[in-house]
């Protein structure tokens, strides 16, 4: 699964809200544990645990959870007051998930507008 979204603020905003542990709760789900590192552990309630599988700061931050997926946030600047997020899921199964994180991605967009 592939989304893209344009966010309304710069990529330096986006970023701790896919990569540290206070942003990914105020958005999607609480972090148990979040080693910001290619290979670092991390833990999301209701997602599971795993690996950090790609970790370009500032840019690139991708956990894939045992038995659960991966999941992909890539930042691109968008002017000098925007941003884009290009979102990859991989998933087991065959169940479409589009919806799903069309929402939750919707809901870090207004957040961050809101910041």
């Amino acid at each position: 699964m592939h989304l893209l979204v344009r966010l309304p603020v710069p990529m330096e905003t986006v970023w701790p809200a896919v990569s540290t542990p206070d942003g990914i709760a105020a958005w999607w789900t609480g972090v148990d544990r979040l080693e910001p590192r290619l290979g670092g552990a991390v833990v999301l309630r209701g997602a599971g645990e795993g690996r950090v599988t790609a970790w370009d700061v500032d840019r690139v931050a991708e956990y894939t959870l045992e038995g659960a997926g991966r999941i992909r946030f890539h930042l691109e600047r968008d002017g000098d007051d925007a941003s884009v997020l290009r979102f990859t899921g991989e998933f087991p199964g065959d169940e479409d998930r589009a919806s799903e994180w069309q929402a939750r991605l919707d809901h870090l967009g207004a957040t961050l507008g809101r910041a």
